[in-house]
């Protein structure tokens, strides 16, 4: 049975790591090829389990270390029919490989999981297109639809949410939630952005949220940002305006380049760790309700432990203010 589904409260009362780059870690430092960014293949065969236990016990450990919670994230954003296809998967071996790599969630939950630190399973859902560009946007009930297949094996498996992560339009996001609803699965929207803040389709967020939100009840738990460095969007939330309250995750990147310049790159850019644990403290200081953190493209443990340092010492601060007053 899922352990938090029906009580993730505990993901607003608390910090939560979660981890960093997992795709961009694994070929530039790891050396695997990684066709379609397709980090769920590597579940094919033991050696590939091997490396992805390896990843997540190293990111949980830090959560553990610091008496803060985990969110283990699939490594599934690549694990929908589309993409499946590319890589050769019919639909039944897909919905196997996605009920697979809940399993090893779940199994690194039950080694890892202390009493100080509560790991939340999510299945991961990504874009049916490119994670920068919409290209072909979908209508909500046709996103609906084709995500449904993988929402549905995550709502028969231990996740206890679903995360749709690099949101580059709102139409998809909204028919990801509704497939998530009809599931009976908690869900988390996380937008990319643009340098400007703004969506790749030029909507700026606070619309995306808000057109997501009246389309579904407000049915996220809540929204994340991802995939862009805080450079690119912190103006966007320095406006105070009610609607950032729903705004409670960030996994950003370690490179201020543009997602044009990280797409031909061919290089790893992995920026400054401790400059992007101060642009999040800076972020938290901001926006207290900041309660999930990790990072995207480009970052790995060493950034995790950055933020991890800047944020519990701000967390701790401002908890001693709210006592103070």
């Amino acid at each position: 049975m899922p352990k938090y589904r029906s009580d993730l409260s505990l993901l607003s009362s608390r910090l939560f790591l979660t981890d960093s780059g997992l795709e961009t870690t694994l070929i530039f430092h790891d050396g695997i090829d990684l066709p379609c960014f397709a980090a769920f293949d590597l579940l094919r065969n033991s050696e590939g389990v091997q490396r992805l236990q390896r990843y997540y016990a190293r990111h949980a450990a830090i959560a553990e270390a610091n008496g803060l919670g985990f969110v283990l994230e699939s490594p599934t954003w690549r694990a929908s029919i589309d993409w499946g296809r590319k890589l050769g998967y019919s639909e039944g071996a897909l919905a196997a490989i996605n009920r697979t790599a809940i399993a090893l969630m779940n199994d690194l939950r039950e080694g890892c999981e202390s009493p100080g630190s509560p790991i939340v399973i999510s299945g991961c859902v990504g874009p049916r297109g490119d994670g920068y560009d919409p290209g072909r946007m979908m209508s909500p009930d046709e996103a609906a639809t084709y995500h449904a297949a993988q929402i549905d094996v995550f709502a028969d498996s231990e996740a206890d949410l679903v995360s749709a992560i690099t949101m580059t339009y709102a139409e998809e996001a909204i028919g990801i939630t509704r497939a998530a609803h009809r599931a009976g699965m908690p869900v988390v929207i996380s937008f990319t952005v643009e340098t400007d803040g703004s969506l790749p389709t030029g909507q700026s967020l606070k619309d995306a949220i808000a057109a997501v939100d009246a389309a579904t009840g407000a049915a996220p738990l809540y929204y994340m940002i991802n995939c862009a460095h805080p450079t690119h969007f912190a103006h966007v939330l320095a406006t105070g305006e009610p609607w950032l309250a729903r705004l409670h995750g960030l996994r950003a990147n370690a490179s201020k380049r543009s997602h044009a310049e990280l797409d031909c790159a061919p290089d790893l850019d992995a920026g400054d760790p401790i400059e992007l644990g101060t642009d999040y403290r800076a972020l938290l200081r901001r926006l207290p309700q900041l309660t999930v953190l990790g990072g995207c493209c480009g970052t790995d443990h060493r950034h995790i432990e950055a933020i991890c340092a800047a944020c519990v010492a701000t967390e701790s601060e401002m908890s001693r203010r709210a006592l103070a007053c």
